[in-house]
């Protein structure tokens, strides 16, 4: 049974057309038309044949059949046109509906989530819509219309022969019930199996060179071609029983076509029925099929559009943030305050605590440096920060307000994050300083170019700012999508900057340009760092021991080295040892 929150499919598909439905009803007004002039043509030829047999002149008649059959043409072209193109409209608002909607998933929701199976939804997914949000609706109101004008006009030209067609045509409607369901079962299957296969290579491709210098190529080769023939297989099972739901209502059709040309046959020669009316029955008998094919289209394509709704269904109900309004203009980039209140968190209720009532104040100003050994919930805290997922207990505040009071674009706005795989988008070098800060002017970039040490490497690139950098800036080396990470979360002047180990894909001279930057952005912002490089700890105003979810111990490093054994140790091995590396 199915609830307020699970809508029927029609009534989703309904929604997705409303927009349209001037276009759509005046697509079937031409549609009926066409029809309406086709079934015209029938009575025509009646009347030919009547003029031939009496010997009555038939130019005006052929003349008549010659006009309707134009008219048909051209009324049905542009039909079709009207709605094969509101059909790209329906796709257009579905692949914006969902792309807005999955930009706005909540962070957990895209983790449990594969990217590739995502990405299928908003490309393949909403292709089926094309078919059945205006062929399959327009076709199943415009067939069934002709269908009963059809019907009715057959019954006035000879009853009986009507009943023995409508017998065969009730015989095939049984059969094509039963195989409906099975249609249905098959397109969710097929279209499941394109998302896994998309899942698949998004995999693949995402980790090539893993893969290459791994020596797996062949393993994921045959990964791929498995998850290419379950789709194959879910088509092929589709298409199957779309064969012979289609080929039932011929095959009924074909049964009448014989049995009426065999009883209006010894109608005609019985004398109940003239040769005309049995042509026109006939031709009318041949008008049918089409109607009928296309109702039988219209519910195949119904059960492979009902297959790619409930998917894209899927997506809406998973948790997105709040649409809040663009951040507004800030004119107070004072530092900002960061506390942490008996903060408890899990990323999963399968999965252990990170937090076991994490609690540390950072006073607005200066720099903070958290370390630990791994998995002790450093980068965790950023996340939290950042409201990419929520506290299962405690509060996160920022200048004293609960960060989920906070409008998220204007939270967002206060911060400048830099996460520890430094990602690069596709696209050019420019457009990747300006992601964060798209009305940053020229002085400023240049200024962040040369802070960064950036500046050197944009007067080397073919197009400067403009050169592209690449698929994930696979044209750049890691510390270079390290700087421009940072010079983009520079150019947001932001009132908290996260850094998290941003150090640690720097060559000594780099690290060491950089660490004069964070010391230059402390004296003007708040700045959190993670960091395992006792270069970096040791500038820190105060630095906070992380250990198995729990803040450990919190001083200067100077008092941690003679008063926390674990940060001691840090200082002695991993920290030292980092710091030789360089």
């Amino acid at each position: 049974m199915r609830t307020r929150l699970e809508p029927p499919t029609w009534r989703v598909l309904l929604g997705y057309v409303r927009p349209f439905r001037r276009v759509l009803v005046i697509g079937a007004v031409l549609s009926l038309l066409t029809g309406a002039s086709g079934l015209a043509l029938p009575l025509v030829v009646r009347e030919l044949i009547a003029g031939l047999q009496s010997d009555r002149g038939i130019a005006g008649l052929l003349v008549l059949m010659s006009v309707l059959v134009l008219a048909n043409a051209g009324i049905g072209a542009f039909g079709s046109f009207l709605l094969e193109r509101t059909a790209e409209s329906v796709v257009l608002t579905a692949r914006r509906q969902l792309v807005s909607r999955l930009l706005w998933l909540r962070v957990p929701a895209v983790d449990a989530a594969e990217p590739g199976d995502l990405m299928s939804r908003v490309t393949a997914d909403t292709t089926l819509l094309r078919q059945v949000s205006t062929g399959a609706l327009v076709s199943a109101v415009t067939s069934t219309l002709m269908l009963v004008a059809t019907v009715v006009l057959m019954a006035l030209l000879d009853p009986v022969l009507l009943a023995v067609t409508l017998v065969a045509l009730c015989l095939a409607q049984v059969v094509v019930r039963t195989i409906i369901p099975r249609i249905s079962r098959a397109a969710k299957q097929a279209q499941e199996a394109v998302g896994a296969m998309g899942a698949a290579l998004e995999r693949v491709l995402g980790a090539l060179r893993t893969v290459k210098a791994s020596g797996a190529e062949r393993r994921e080769r045959d990964r791929l071609h498995d998850a290419a023939l379950q789709a194959w297989r879910g088509g092929v099972r589709a298409a199957k029983w779309e064969a012979v739901a289609g080929n039932i209502g011929g095959l009924a059709m074909q049964l009448a076509f014989i049995t009426v040309i065999g009883l209006g046959g010894a109608r005609v020669v019985s004398g109940a029925i003239d040769v005309g009316t049995l042509v026109a029955f006939l031709l009318y008998l041949l008008y049918l099929m089409p109607p009928i094919r296309d109702l039988i289209n219209a519910a195949t394509q119904y059960q492979r559009g009902a297959a790619a709704v409930a998917r894209i269904r899927e997506v809406d109900t998973l948790p997105a943030e709040p649409h809040d309004d663009p951040a507004s203009p800030r004119p107070d980039r004072s530092p900002a305050s960061v506390t942490f209140e008996q903060v408890r968190f899990r990323y999963g209720p399968e999965l252990p605590e990170v937090h076991h009532g994490v609690s540390f104040t950072v006073p607005a100003g200066g720099m903070t440096a958290f370390v630990g050994p791994s998995g002790a919930g450093k980068t965790t805290i950023f996340s939290l920060i950042e409201r990419f997922y929520e506290p299962d207990s405690g509060r996160v505040l920022i200048d004293g307000t609960d960060v989920r009071d906070w409008p998220l674009a204007d939270l967002r706005a206060s911060i400048g994050y830099v996460e520890q795989d430094a990602p690069v988008l596709s696209g050019t070098l420019r457009e990747n300083l300006l992601f964060g800060a798209p009305t940053a002017g020229a002085e400023e970039v240049a200024a962040v170019l040369t802070t960064t040490r950036l500046d050197g490497m944009v007067e080397r690139l073919p197009d400067g700012l403009d050169t592209p950098v690449g698929h994930r800036g696979i044209k750049l080396s890691g510390g270079e999508r390290q700087r421009i990470a940072i010079a983009r979360a520079l150019l947001r002047h932001p009132r908290l900057l996260l850094l998290d180990e941003v150090t640690s894909q720097l060559d000594a001279v780099n690290e060491a340009a950089l660490r004069e930057t964070i010391a230059d952005a402390a004296a003007s912002t708040t700045v959190l760092v993670v960091a395992h490089r006792l270069s970096t700890v040791t500038r820190a105003d105060r630095i906070v021991v992380l250990d198995t979810g729990v803040v450990r111990a919190i001083g200067s490093h100077a008092d941690l080295v003679a008063t926390d054994p674990l940060y001691a140790e840090l200082a002695a091995t991993q920290l030292l040892a980092a710091a030789d590396s360089t």
